[in-house]
């Protein structure tokens, strides 16, 4: 009998688990640009547990293991910024981060207020790309990061329904 993945809030006991899968997850990204400095490959435990402290941290779970994450943050105007969405490798293309990215947008706008979510990749990831415009972000800049990564910032509207 196959077990079914959840999603719930992370707790200061997921951090090890965070870290290690956001490690292996990246290690793509990293190749991309040939860079192994970017900060999800250099971010520290502590630099997480602070980051689970004070934001909405969700992680996917298969029975114990953690198999995905995603991070989000609101500002003073209801701007959410959502950040380090993760899935294990062996668990992507299934439709996990899209459930994790709703799941976070759904507890940003229902708990923080958020009117407007954003969130940036890399313009060479093909797939987070294609993941956002199918959950119906559009590009609205780019930042220069270094000579060979190029970060796009993608936006999207929570529909005006949701604050009636």
């Amino acid at each position: 009998m196959g077990m079914s993945v959840t999603i719930s809030a992370a707790t200061e006991d997921d951090a090890e688990q965070i870290l290690k899968l956001q490690y292996l997850c990246y290690q793509g990204e990293a190749e991309l640009y040939g860079d192994y400095s970017i900060e999800p490959l250099t971010q520290t435990l502590d630099g997480l547990r602070t980051e689970l402290a004070g934001g909405c941290v969700l992680v996917a779970r298969l029975g114990d293991e953690v198999v995905g994450s995603v991070r989000g943050t609101v500002d003073g105007d209801g701007t959410a910024t959502i950040a380090g969405l993760i899935v294990h490798p062996r668990m992507q293309r299934h439709g996990l981060g899209g459930r994790l990215l709703g799941a976070v947008e759904d507890r940003l706008a229902d708990e923080r207020s958020a009117r407007c979510f954003r969130l940036a990749t890399g313009q060479r990831n093909e797939g987070n790309l294609r993941l956002y415009r199918k959950w119906g972000y559009a590009q609205v800049g780019t930042e220069q990061v270094t000579r060979k990564l190029v970060l796009v910032t993608l936006e999207k509207r929570v529909p005006a329904a949701a604050f009636a």
